[in-house]
């Protein structure tokens, strides 16, 4: 039976608003929809991801360090080919696809029924009984990252499953181990038992620009070794940009077509080399494809394997990118319950209770205006920086209020779990 786990697609219609609400809460509402037309919100800390899970699976401690991975670009790699029926795609073909996967996963789901009431005396009363329990069945891809058996994925192939099994190009089905995966930026770990595997060579995601070919391998619907081509369409697409609010991830967009099954699968430079992580599609959208940075990716798997989770600091607000246009809908709008004098910068949206920033002082209807020493204009800046000061770090920030300028200094601390948020 096909899983849900195989890809992520992401449906950006609005839900219908709930007609029982109070006639305020319906107001409330419906700006708060218009507003959202308006900006482009990033959520930090408010526990809105697209996965349900938001802590990295624990590991025994200290599994040891990821030997280097291997990077740059590979000089034998012709990006122009003078043989008939040969060009760089084959040629990046040749050089990657021995370490690309395919991730097998499945899940138990155990059935019950209940029992009829004459038997319920003798079966313990009226506890249900088990019955004919289902197996879920999914795919999606991977790559060889360590020829001693280190392989990258999405960690929302293999969030919940049972069993993990890996097929090579070579025919081999091994069974992995999930060493850790962190939801917050999609990537996991799995190990396999082997020596001298394949692997790929790791590229440069922060020189990846708009125009540059990219070439996606996967197994979308089962098919293996499938090879698309296209162009890198965007980078640095935010999270809430692309209908996924809450994740870590600047992501890469790509005409290059990738399906379900595709999840966890390289995306390939020209020369080969590995830039990114296929994650998402948009559902109804086509050439529409996300990656990851293969850069945030490689972050990620050295801390999973150290530590066996994943740090990710927050400041606990809801903030949105601020225009002269986003300002007059503000100001002229009955329920927006604020008036802002700044004609750009960060909007503070709302403002996590007994979060870092509530506790430095920040309120709703701040504007930041500059964040660790450096001017913000873009919401997704402002993650990064948080990013960058780390949990326990220290972040200046100075904001207007009203007509003042106020500075203060916000700690951040470890996102905490999404049931807790």
């Amino acid at each position: 039976m096909p899983s849900d786990r195989n890809f992520v697609t992401l449906d950006l219609k609005p839900s219908d608003s709930t007609r029982k609400a109070e006639p305020r809460a319906i107001l409330c509402q419906r700006w708060t929809q218009r507003l959202a037309t308006c900006l482009l919100i990033v959520f930090i800390s408010l526990g809105m991801g697209f996965l349900n899970h938001n802590s990295a699976q624990a590991l025994p401690p200290r599994l040891g360090s990821l030997p280097p991975f291997e990077t740059g670009q590979d000089k034998g790699i012709l990006l122009a080919q003078n043989s008939v029926g040969d060009n760089f795609v084959t040629a990046a073909l040749n050089k990657a696809e021995a370490a690309v996967v395919q991730v097998n996963v499945s899940r138990t789901l155990a059935g019950t029924r209940n029992v009829p009431g004459s038997l319920r005396p003798f079966l313990g009363g009226g506890q249900p009984m088990p019955s004919n329990s289902r197996v879920l069945r999914g795919i999606g891809s991977g790559f060889v990252i360590d020829s001693d058996g280190l392989l990258l994925t999405n960690a929302h192939v293999v969030d919940e499953a049972d069993t993990v099994t890996v097929s090579f190009q070579d025919g081999r089905i091994l069974e992995g181990q999930v060493l850790g995966k962190d939801p917050v930026t999609d990537v996991a770990v799995i190990r396999v038992q082997a020596e001298n595997l394949p692997t790929v060579t790791l590229g440069d995601s922060d020189t990846v620009r708009q125009g540059q070919w990219a070439i996606a391998i996967g197994n979308p619907l089962g098919l293996q070794e499938t090879v698309t081509v296209g162009v890198i369409s965007g980078t640095e697409r935010s999270s809430a940009a692309i209908g996924i609010p809450d994740k870590r991830v600047g992501f890469i967009q790509t005409d290059a077509a990738i399906n379900p099954g595709n999840s966890g699968g390289p995306l390939l430079n020209a020369a080969g080399d590995v830039i990114g992580i296929n994650t998402a599609i948009l559902q109804g959208a086509q050439g529409l494809g996300f990656a990851i940075p293969i850069n945030t990716a490689q972050q990620v798997a050295q801390q999973l394997i150290t530590t066996g989770q994943v740090e990710h600091p927050y400041i606990g607000v809801q903030m949105a990118t601020l225009n002269p246009q986003v300002k007059q809908f503000i100001n002229t709008s009955a329920n927006s319950g604020m008036q802002v004098e700044a004609d750009q910068g960060i909007l503070v949206v709302q403002v996590q209770p007994n979060s870092p920033a509530a506790r430095a002082g920040v309120r709703v209807g701040d504007v930041f205006q500059t964040v660790a020493d450096q001017p913000v204009t873009e919401a997704s800046k402002v993650q990064r920086l948080i990013e960058k000061a780390g949990v326990g770090g220290k972040l200046p920030v100075q904001l207007q209020r009203n007509e003042r300028t106020v500075t203060l200094t916000i700690q951040p601390e470890q996102l905490p779990p999404v049931e807790t948020r």
